[in-house]
């Protein structure tokens, strides 16, 4: 959507409510579950009455971008402490692909191919542990306690919010809206009043077309962000009022998994999680969940710190799954869904201000992810918990939701809990890998191991400011006349650059079965299919398009988890095709060049926009 269509004048349709929440994933149901069970009082009484429905109880409404619940998502490994909380009598049995951790594992992958980038110290290891290892995989001795998750329980996040969101509809308390997406929110000064929906019947480029629909607004006493990393609602709180002295949020990584039919025979059972380092690349973590049914979620992430200008997820993941340790178990199985997520990773260094006047921020967009643990569902969970306890309070003393009053309560509620406890332990876990993946993996073992009283020092990096040119990524492995005559053979083609320039420094080239080796663009269609419904403006855009047209790495298009961001076979800017696009945000944050208007963004624009994946499982 254009910048002129958002904020030209004209006239809008405006609804009231009381509470409305933005994004409905597990902090939105942490929060609703509570809300939802204190809005009544025992004798079938209003704890509160709306000012928006006079003798009703509050009205509570949630938009959700994705064209159904729980589409789009992952699978999930938890201690799922709060969950817990919620459903003391929780039967995993009523969650399709849910079931309790019953055996957990680290891996350590040697190399099979040697085509990794592995510092000395990898090869060291490499070396030692050869004796130990079977089918080039390692398996450490015991768990770090900070990493354990057992007890604990897996599900599919999507089935899960599928579950919960049932639940709360049928209460009648309040209403969920799928395929709703929210383009901004209402300020007043600093105040937020609510929230804009998205223009409909634009064009591509969101100028008016024949079925021009200006976007509601929908006013309400208190707007609850819980749209996550990539939201617009939370970017655009974040560019209105800044973020916190010292803060930033620049560690990034992106989910890529599928759902996979295990084959007949595979000796893994329902509840094994497997975690993997050193393959395919030292940076990136592998891992594998197993539901009931033979049924396995899978996938690996590749974080901010993985310098390569040309990363491309999909190929390493193919790479990682053909692992032998894995591949044994894996061959003959089936892809039944596949997709991916950006993950935030700066935690506690990437918490926003968590409230204001009208509005509280919860879930992975308010910095509740703990980097050590590699945890985040359960810690926004328990964040949209705590604000709708104090929501409740708040009704029923019949206080405004000011500032001081969400400080006062959902804030206090939030420094003093478990989130808030393990999140600082965890704050600089991850500073080592602004130096090197070697002192990375020290300073989380450093942090864990001590509880946070020690770490490793480390500056924290924009991405923009790390990501090194392709011929300075390369050098000593091809040469600059090489590397230029690939580009412009990939130009001609219209193609990216990485699985050309993988295949020139000895990657194998992936032995495609058609049924769990799929190509990318099969991937789109296996189970997890991409849909972007008409009438709505493209959500990805360039701040700056003469920055792109002399950008030589274009990492939009290497690192696109969906190839939605494409070559333009004529040269200059990236093309785009929202209906390849998964609504992961990679793009946002891969890119090598900042955004001209605010150097702290990169020159990719992710808006609010219709469509994604179609899929409950993954």
């Amino acid at each position: 959507m254009s910048d002129q269509t958002e904020t030209m004048e004209m006239p809008r349709a405006e609804m009231e409510t009381d509470i409305v929440c933005v994004g409905f994933g597990p902090a939105a149901g942490g929060f609703l579950t509570t809300l939802t069970r204190g809005l009544m009082n025992d004798d079938g009484t209003p704890v509160a009455e709306s000012k928006a429905m006079p003798g009703m109880p509050p009205q509570v409404i949630c938009y959700e971008r994705a064209d159904d619940i729980g589409f789009g998502v992952s699978g999930v490994v938890t201690k799922g402490r709060s969950i817990k909380a919620s459903f003391p009598d929780l039967d995993l049995s009523q969650i399709p692909m849910a079931h309790e951790v019953t055996e957990e594992k680290i891996l350590y992958l040697k190399d099979p191919v040697g085509a990794s980038r592995r510092p000395t110290a990898f090869k060291v290891a490499d070396s030692l542990l050869g004796r130990w290892m079977k089918d080039d995989a390692y398996e450490l001795p015991y768990i770090p306690s900070f990493l354990e998750k057992h007890p604990g329980m897996i599900f599919s996040l999507g089935q899960l919010n599928q579950w919960v969101g049932s639940n709360l509809m049928c209460t009648g308390m309040a209403q969920i809206w799928p395929s709703s997406p929210v383009a901004q929110p209402l300020m007043d000064g600093k105040a937020v009043k609510g929230v804009r929906m998205v223009d409909q019947g634009v064009e591509k480029d969101g100028t008016p077309g024949g079925g021009f629909m200006p976007g509601m607004d929908m006013k309400a006493a208190l707007t609850v962000i819980a749209d996550g990393p990539v939201g617009p609602v939370g970017q655009s709180l974040d560019q209105e009022l800044g973020l916190p002295e010292g803060h930033h949020q620049r560690e990034w990584a992106v989910g890529m998994k599928c759902v996979v039919d295990l084959p007949e025979g595979c000796d893994w059972k329902p509840g094994t999680v497997l975690h993997t380092i050193g393959y395919p690349e030292p940076e990136i973590f592998g891992f594998l969940y197993v539901y009931p049914g033979n049924v396995a979620s899978l996938g690996i992430f590749v974080p901010s710190w993985f310098d390569n200008p040309v990363r491309t997820a999909y190929r390493y993941m193919q790479h990682w799954m053909l692992h032998p340790y894995l591949w044994k178990r894996l061959k003959g199985g089936t892809m039944r869904s596949w997709g991916a997520k950006t993950l935030a990773e700066s935690g506690k260094a990437g918490e926003p201000f968590l409230v204001g006047d009208g509005f509280a921020r919860i879930g992975e967009g308010s910095g509740s992810t703990n980097v050590l643990t590699g945890s985040g569902v359960d810690e926004a969970w328990a964040t949209g918990v705590q604000l709708g306890e104090a929501v409740l309070d708040l009704l029923k003393e019949g206080k405004d939701f000011s500032r001081e009053n969400l400080e006062a309560t959902y804030v206090a509620k939030r420094r003093a809990s478990w989130v808030e406890a393990e999140a600082r332990v965890a704050e600089k876990s991850r500073d080592g890998f602004t130096k090197g993946v070697l002192r990375g993996f020290l300073g989380m073992g450093l942090t864990g191991l001590t509880n946070g009283m020690f770490s490793m020092p480390g500056k924290s990096v924009k991405p923009q400011d790390r990501i090194p040119t392709i011929e300075k990524y390369y050098k000593g492995y091809i040469d600059e006349d090489e590397i230029q005559e690939i580009r412009s053979e990939c130009t001609r083609k219209g193609s990216s650059l990485h699985d050309a320039l993988m295949d020139r420094v000895g990657w194998p080239e992936i032995p495609l079965d058609g049924t769990l080796l799929v190509s990318h663009q099969d991937a789109l269609l296996m189970g997890g299919k991409v849909q972007a419904n008409h009438g709505y403006g493209d959500h990805v855009r360039f701040a700056d398009l003469q920055t792109c047209r002399t950008c030589r790495e274009q990492v939009c298009v290497e690192a696109c988890s969906g190839q939605a961001i494409y070559t333009n076979p004529e040269g200059g800017t990236p093309l785009f095709d929202r209906e390849k696009c998964v609504h992961c945000g990679a793009c946002m944050w891969n890119c090598s060049k900042s955004d001209p208007k605010g150097t702290e963004r990169t020159n990719v624009k992710f808006r609010a926009g219709s469509g994604g994946l179609h899929s409950v499982e993954n």
